[in-house]
């Protein structure tokens, strides 16, 4: 570079027919110390340059492969936790699957006072769509205390065993007695919706307790 510099400041000198000492040395000393810095500032920057591209390119690498194994690590453990919280909701759908089973095959009895439920529900039904709230009452009797309804409780009782399902026996209860009532005070319109509420509430209880397969008539 110093000597391509030098180069175009003899370019400088007017002629050959001149003499050299008509152009002054200073002019080529300062093409010199120009050339020179610019030669220093050229060679240096593409050094930094690099440097800092070779740093970030590690750094980013290593910010990268920690991350990957980080999140990694991670995803396997909240994975395992995963496994086995569901093993042991398999487990415990299993033994209650398994417990329910023998308590219905051997409640042969208490089956018996839901299926004549179903047939009771069966014939009000009919006799209020038909208006003979008479028919109804003959069936259901004056009071929720009559022994039939005593013998389904205790078959509720029997196959019951989650909050959900005793919710749906409450259900049942309390609209049995409001169709009970209004059977008996020959309101039409009150004992339709008391008997949709009762069977609707049957039904969702027999779906809880898997009884609703067994049951004839529903």
């Amino acid at each position: 570079m110093a000597t391509v510099c030098l180069s175009n400041s003899k370019s400088l000198i007017p002629s050959s027919s001149f003499s050299t000492s008509i152009v002054p040395k200073t002019i080529v000393r300062k093409e010199l110390i120009v050339c020179k810095a610019e030669n220093n500032v050229t060679s240096f920057s593409p050094i930094i340059s690099k440097r800092s591209l070779s740093i970030s390119v590690a750094s980013t690498l290593l910010f990268s492969l920690t991350s990957n194994g980080f999140f990694q690590a991670n995803a396997a453990i909240l994975e395992a936790d995963e496994d086995d919280e569901l093993m042991e909701k398999v487990k415990k759908d299993r033994k209650k699957r398994l417990e329910r089973q023998v308590i219905n095959s051997s409640s042969s009895k208490e089956k018996g006072y839901l299926q004549d439920l179903v047939y009771k529900l069966s014939k009000v039904g009919q006799a209020i769509e038909n208006s003979d709230l008479s028919a109804a009452s003959s069936v259901l009797g004056q009071s929720t205390d009559a022994v039939w309804v005593q013998k389904v409780n205790s078959a509720f009782n029997k196959f019951s065993g989650s909050d959900e399902e005793k919710t749906e026996i409450d259900s049942f209860n309390s609209s049995l007695s409001s169709l009970v009532s209004s059977v008996t005070k020959n309101d039409i319109e009150g004992s339709k919706t008391a008997f949709l509420a009762s069977a609707s509430a049957f039904e969702k209880w027999t779906t809880l307790t898997g009884l609703i397969e067994e049951l004839k008539g529903l």
